[in-house]
């Protein structure tokens, strides 16, 4: 495959972007190798600036439930862009979209839109501190929920631990607000609500986590958390940015039937335009500013592009039989790498929400951080390496989910069973 072209882009990119990109994981640090500088995308597929065409399993990570370059998104934001881009004033777009999530989701009366993910759950987590008048919050070891400071912290080896920071230039201070344990162990939970009655403001978690991996709840943990919260007079806040509309319209609170006090959103809300979005009970939202005293703020929040293409596609995925689609082809992919992984004889753990799935490359079951953690990530990287010969990008990380669109067919599916039924033949040699 050639890549000179890449190459000589992404050398450029690292004069100028410390580590050649904008976010992370998109240098291959994980997997090794020069990453493909994608140049355009349709439907399911990108192309590099090589030419080359990649049937695409990241897909802007899962904000692309519909494919790239959407016909109706793109007619859609061509209309907005002609109207004007920002005027920092309200907008009937913003009412638009934000009628269409409470209507949908069960937990939402209210809505503010904002600019990413971090925003959103930096925000709620303000606003269930001002409500509660609690400091702490409880998250879960490898549940990412943007990169506020209070929320870049590791897990410690106990049941839990007082959070460390993760990342140079967090105070300790600051991060030690933040309780964290295990995913889906409800008994750690409840030992830190029986040592923290009236501190806790919050428990945030991933209802399906999709940081570590796809990791989907244990039957019971949700129920749970929404249980000892209300006990003890804590919110829970669903982080849906991943499953939001991803799972099912409603997103993973009508899947499981729990109704969070606050539902973080992004990625799909704004049909691959920048966005984030937090929402919950009325009472709990009018103490934002103007209304209450909590300041939140932003100068495109709301802007009527993210608004047209957030309005364009969720009125897609209204439509009766998407996700019946969606799980069909997530079923396919699931099986044909698992029986591609048997006969070969390699060892694999494959977990799977709706088109969330993530291959994990270990003999054990994956309930956790720490379980995803045993996975072999030598052999993750060989693997992914594989596929990308072959014309398959996968998401360059062992501890990231793959993102299947309506735009992916049982051809295209089929076409990556292929590609990997013959690299996890290479892998046994």
């Amino acid at each position: 495959m050639d890549m000179r072209r890449s190459r000589k882009i992404f050398t450029e990119s690292q004069r100028y972007l410390p580590g050649g990109v904008n976010s992370p994981v998109r240098a291959f640090k994980a997997v090794g190798g020069t990453p493909p500088v994608i140049m355009r995308g349709q439907g399911c597929r990108i192309y590099d600036a090589d030419g080359n065409e990649y049937l695409d399993y990241v897909g802007s990570w899962g904000a692309l439930i519909l494919g790239h370059a959407h016909p109706q998104v793109v007619k859609a934001l061509q209309g907005a862009v002609a109207r004007g881009t920002a005027f920092g004033a309200p907008t009937a777009l913003e009412v638009e979209l934000a009628r269409t999530v409470c209507a949908a989701l069960p937990s939402v009366e209210m809505v503010r839109f904002v600019n990413s993910g971090t925003e959103a759950t930096m925000s709620a987590l303000r606003l269930a501190r001002a409500f509660t008048g609690r400091s702490k919050i409880v998250k879960f070891s490898g549940g990412y929920h943007g990169h506020a400071d209070g929320l870049l912290v590791r897990a410690g080896s106990g049941a839990a631990t007082l959070g460390i920071p993760d990342s140079a230039g967090v105070p300790l201070e600051y991060a030690q607000n933040t309780l964290v344990v295990p995913y889906n162990d409800l008994d750690a939970v409840r030992g830190l609500f029986r040592r923290y009655p009236r501190e806790i403001a919050a428990v945030i978690v991933e209802p399906v986590a999709a940081n570590m991996g796809v990791v989907p709840p244990a039957p019971g943990f949700l129920e749970g958390l929404r249980a000892v919260t209300e006990e003890y007079g804590a919110l829970l806040i669903f982080d849906e940015v991943i499953t939001g509309f991803r799972l099912t319209y409603g997103g993973a609170q009508t899947v499981y039937g729990v109704t969070p006090d606050l539902t973080c959103l992004g990625k799909i809300i704004g049909g691959g335009l920048p966005v984030g979005a937090f929402g919950g009970r009325r009472e709990i939202m009018q103490m934002l500013a103007p209304e209450g005293a909590v300041y939140q703020a932003g100068t495109l929040s709301g802007n009527p592009l993210a608004m047209t293409a957030g309005i364009a596609t969720l009125r897609l995925l209204s439509k009766p039989g998407v996700y019946e689609r969606l799980e069909r082809l997530g079923a396919y992919l699931e099986e044909g790498i698992r029986s591609a992984a048997l006969r070969a004889g390699v060892s694999t753990r494959i977990l799977r929400a709706g088109s969330l799935l993530t291959v994990f490359f270990t003999e054990g079951p994956v309930v956790d951080y720490e379980s995803a953690g045993k996975s072999d990530t030598a052999m993750f990287r060989r693997f992914f390496h594989g596929v990308l010969e072959r014309g398959i990008y996968w998401p360059p990380s062992q501890f990231e989910a793959a993102f299947i669109s309506l735009a992916h067919g049982e051809e295209e599916i089929s076409r990556t069973v292929d590609a990997v039924d013959r690299v996890m033949a290479s892998l046994a040699r």
